[in-house]
């Protein structure tokens, strides 16, 4: 594949001088897709490195900021519709937003990524459109450590979606294939899945991501909320409430009785939103098909799909997990 047929991401241009004396310096691995190097504990393709760092250094955080972080294929198409449903429930219809956000644009259009979006493009993107909305979203798959440099203490709030790395993992392979429009082969998820356990793989270790999350959590919930992928599976409306009240507009008596959390449910739903002409037609601005997004959302597919060897490689990493107090 041609340098510039490559997503941007994976592409060696827009590095500046600066970064690439850095890269030299840090250690690099390369998978299947691309050069990798590991900055700040962390696994990433060179130009989304240099995004990192941009954003590190521009960044002009507001108090007011929400950032919706998570692992790559852990939920975060939910996490973000769910975030802008809550919030959007107080605004009017106007002459320049007739419709919701959510019909008439994908979760990823709607609330950018830091790393793989804003910062990757530019060094200074154009945030005004943000300007008259408050609060911002915005998302991330950096780890918690990293996001921080660019907040630079500012107060605002970060709400993490942790899954079943499992799951995590198949998603990502089908993901992968389907927007690289190469063969669900098994070949492809067996060498996925070494890089995984072997923490080279773009963004690195799952546990050392969770886990990042998961303490800050712990040490700031106030900031901080973890939440995960299952439960919001099991338990729903007690989820998307506590989701509310950590973004500060919890649902009233009368919003609850009215049946408005189910409703939000309903509209977030990967049925209704994988069924809606802009998520069947549209594409990100790396020529992502937006039905990429969505597959089937479902608790424990990995058990169709990994062997009982690979599960076993998993678990005993994952007793990393352990004295934490963290179980999937």
């Amino acid at each position: 594949m041609a340098q510039n047929e490559l997503p941007m991401n994976l592409r060696d241009d827009n590095v500046s001088e600066e970064t690439k004396t850095l890269i030299s310096s840090l250690p690099r691995e390369q998978d299947s897709q691309g050069k990798l190097c590991k900055f700040q504990g962390c696994w990433y393709y060179y130009n989304t490195l240099q995004a990192v760092i941009n954003f590190q250094t521009n960044f002009k955080p507001q108090d007011t900021d929400i950032i919706l972080a998570s692992f790559p294929k852990s939920g975060t198409t939910w996490l973000k519709a769910l975030s802008v449903a809550i919030l959007e429930r107080y605004k009017q219809p106007t002459d320049d937003h007739p419709i919701h956000p959510l019909l008439s644009d994908n979760p990823h259009g709607i609330v950018p990524f830091f790393e793989i979006d804003m910062y990757l493009k530019t060094s200074t993107p154009d945030l005004t459109k943000f300007s008259t909305s408050s609060p911002r979203l915005f998302s991330t798959h950096m780890p918690l450590h990293t996001v921080k440099e660019g907040l630079k203490d500012s107060p605002c709030k970060v709400v993490y979606l942790c899954r079943n790395v499992k799951d995590a993992l198949i998603s990502r392979w089908y993901f992968r294939c389907k927007y690289q429009k190469s063969e669900v082969a098994r070949s492809n998820l067996e060498s996925m899945f070494e890089s995984f356990c072997s923490g080279v793989s773009f963004y690195g270790l799952f546990w050392d991501h969770a886990l990042s999350y998961w303490r800050g959590s712990l040490e700031n919930p106030k900031h901080v909320l973890f939440l995960k992928y299952e439960e919001l599976k099991t338990e729903p409306c007690v989820q998307v409430k506590k989701l509310a009240e950590f973004l500060g507009c919890p649902f009233t008596k009368e919003e609850e009785e009215s049946g408005l959390v189910i409703k939000i449910l309903e509209l977030c739903s990967i049925r209704n939103l994988s069924g809606l002409d802009v998520n069947k037609t549209g594409k990100t601005w790396m020529n992502v098909d937006y039905n990429s997004y969505f597959r089937k959302g479902e608790v424990g597919d990995w058990k169709n799909l990994l062997t009982p060897e690979m599960e076993n490689k998993i678990d005993m990493i994952i007793e990393k997990l352990k004295g934490s107090d963290f179980k999937f």
